[in-house]
């Protein structure tokens, strides 16, 4: 993993990614990290025969977070932005409960992070859809 925190992981995103007007929406970028996040993560689970099948379905889950959020911005603003959030919310719940089964191989200072952030995610997602879709 090349970043130590959020912070540093910040430091490391591309311009390119940043000068995005989506990078203004905090919950992307912590959506963005989740899925780095589970890239490496995904590398301790395939290590264990039990878990490989676990390590796709997190990559997954917490990548389509961020997917969803970004398809969803770029249909503008209003209900159907609050439809796909509220898919991304979705998949950041199915992400918690995939890192919870990881639990048996993760540490569990890893696993009680990602929950943490991941319940930061689901705050903001469900604040924000219920926003757009009064829009």
């Amino acid at each position: 993993m090349n970043f130590r925190n959020y912070e540093d992981w910040l430091e490391k995103v591309s311009p390119l990614i940043r000068q995005d007007p989506l990078w203004e929406f905090v919950t992307y970028r912590k959506a963005l990290f989740l899925a780095d996040l589970a890239w490496f993560d995904s590398e301790k689970l395939l290590a264990e025969p039990r878990s490989k099948s676990l390590s796709w379905q997190l990559v997954r889950s917490a990548g389509s977070v961020a997917a969803n959020i970004e398809e969803g911005f770029g249909r503008g603003y209003g209900k159907d932005y609050a439809r796909f959030l509220r898919i991304a919310l979705g998949s950041a719940r199915e992400t918690k409960g995939w890192y919870y089964r990881g639990r048996h191989v993760l540490e569990t200072a890893v696993v009680e992070y990602r929950i943490r952030l991941i319940d930061e995610i689901i705050r903001n997602l469900v604040i924000t859809s219920e926003q757009q879709r009064r829009r």
